[in-house]
């Protein structure tokens, strides 16, 4: 939480001083601009790559073999099977429902059968959902 109370105004600064050089020179604006977002994805890639081969020392691993915790992880894997479900169940809401509209404008007896196939695709939210709470369970 520190950490966002530091970095927060240092990245809204950030922001408004590419937005007034975008004004000014908006092509080498640009240029900096990919240059510093390669530079930064280089570093985020060689932080994840230090990561992944750094064994985790004693103490680390005692502590997790004796909890058995799953801690950040289980939240983040929930927050992507949120996500993912979220996403998904738009995406098929959104053309079900169309084509559910479509199909009541010529025939309005169809209202019934509509609603189950759009009540269908909103349930992939709900199986999303009852992944994120087992893995919350587990953390």
């Amino acid at each position: 939480m520190l950490a966002w109370l530091i970095g927060l105004p240092i990245l809204v600064a950030t922001a408004a001083g590419i937005g007034v050089q975008l004004r000014r020179h908006p092509r080498r604006t640009l240029v900096v601009v990919k240059v510093l977002n390669l530079l930064l994805l280089v570093g985020a890639g060689v932080l994840v790559a230090l990561a992944a081969s750094a064994s985790p020392s004693a103490a680390a691993t005692a502590a997790t073999a004796a909890t058995k915790s799953f801690g950040g992880q289980a939240f983040i894997g929930a927050g992507i099977a949120v996500a993912g479900a979220s996403i998904g169940s738009g995406l098929a809401v959104a053309y079900t429902g169309s084509a559910a509209l479509a199909a009541m404008s010529e025939r309005p007896e169809m209202f019934g059968r509509a609603i189950v196939i759009v009540g269908l695709a909103e349930g992939i939210a709900i199986y999303g959902l009852v992944i994120a709470i087992l893995l919350i369970g587990k953390a």
